[in-house]
């Protein structure tokens, strides 16, 4: 089959590799879709993660399609089913696990490889993180759901209360769906990206007011104005950039969250103020990934119509324009792409 192989930084190629055959536990599905993501342009970008790959591998993480081949010991799945498989499962066995803090696992299961026609799911993801797609969903919307779900773990994690004054940082997949998943909790959204598209999705998402940040000079104090003078009760930072953690920090009123969401390169740090951060008593949080609770959680969402979550599917192209869709995708041209093998 043709599968996308990541080598290293922007080093993405289309190469024949073997088609997959399932061991016991497993699956093969044929991937009906697989969404580009956020995290997919970092990893291209910067040539790797920390968590979830290591080149040279298959590449990918986001996928819908059917079932077509079972391993020994599948139970509960049959040849012909649709399903989405998370990119993900935790081991259920390790000392966080046991604390049920499972995005924190210790020994996580990843599987990348979507870009292909087929991929193998591995056994723990068919038993823990392995769903049936809804009739009428289709395969490009199914395929959402992991990015979805870490935006739902990273809403649980923020204390959200109705009513609450977000500024959220970053107008991308993820930030728009932070969007959505906050204005369900009935918050007050203010969203700061750089593109007047998104920035309209981001209306249609529920935000109350969304800003171009090139045309705001100083931020925190634009945030401020808008807050009684106090400043965002969370901030939420969405793009990965050290810069924009310290944005975060400075939007915050005394008593407030901020969720530093955005995973930035490695080894980059930060300054934080320790007066403002100690008498002020800010609860800085980072989070990372989801868990089977949210994944299911976030297919539940997608499945009910209630947000357009097809406005952030820019186009649909063949495998063969993969590495088009990613200079596309760094030059801002497009939100997330249905890659159709």
């Amino acid at each position: 089959m043709l599968a996308a192989l990541l080598y290293g930084q922007e080093d993405l190629r289309l190469e024949t590799v073997p088609d997959p055959t399932p061991a016991d536990g497993e699956v093969v599905i044929e991937v009906g879709a697989a969404t580009t993501c956020g995290t997919d342009l970092k990893v291209w970008r910067r040539g790797g993660h920390a968590k979830m790959l290591k080149p040279p591998t298959l590449f990918g993480h986001e996928a819908a399609g059917q079932i077509v081949a079972l391993g020994a010991g599948v139970i509960g799945w049959n040849v012909g089913d649709r399903v989405v498989a998370n990119n993900s499962a935790p081991c259920m066995t390790c000392f966080f696990c046991q604390r049920q803090e499972f995005s924190l696992c210790t020994n996580l299961t990843f599987n990348n490889g979507t870009f292909a026609k087929y991929l193998k799911v591995p056994a723990l993801i068919v038993q823990h993180n392995l769903l049936s797609v809804p009739a009428g969903l289709s395969d490009a919307m199914a395929a959402m759901t992991e990015p979805l779900a870490c935006v739902l773990h990273g809403v649980a994690r923020s204390n959200v209360k109705p009513g609450d004054r977000v500024v959220l940082l970053g107008d991308g997949a993820i930030g728009l769906m932070f969007v959505a998943a906050l204005a369900k909790q009935s918050a007050e959204v203010f969203l700061f990206g750089g593109s007047d598209s998104r920035l309209d999705i981001g209306k249609k998402f529920g935000a109350a007011k969304t800003f171009n940040y090139r045309q705001v000079p100083d931020l925190p104090n634009l945030v401020r104005d808008l807050t009684d003078g106090w400043g965002a009760d969370i901030a939420i930072e969405a793009t990965g950039v050290p810069s924009a953690w310290e944005t975060a920090i400075a939007c915050v009123r005394p008593g407030a969250t901020v969720n530093l969401f955005g995973g930035c390169p490695r080894d980059t740090t930060i300054t934080v103020n320790t007066e403002q951060l100690h008498y002020n008593e800010l609860t800085l949080k980072g989070v990372f990934h989801n868990t089977p609770e949210f994944v299911r959680a976030a297919l539940a969402l997608i499945a009910s119509h209630t947000v357009p979550f097809e406005l952030l599917i820019s186009d649909h192209q063949p495998l063969k324009n993969l590495e088009q869709v990613f200079q596309d995708m760094k030059q801002r041209k497009v939100v997330k792409v249905a890659i159709v093998p």
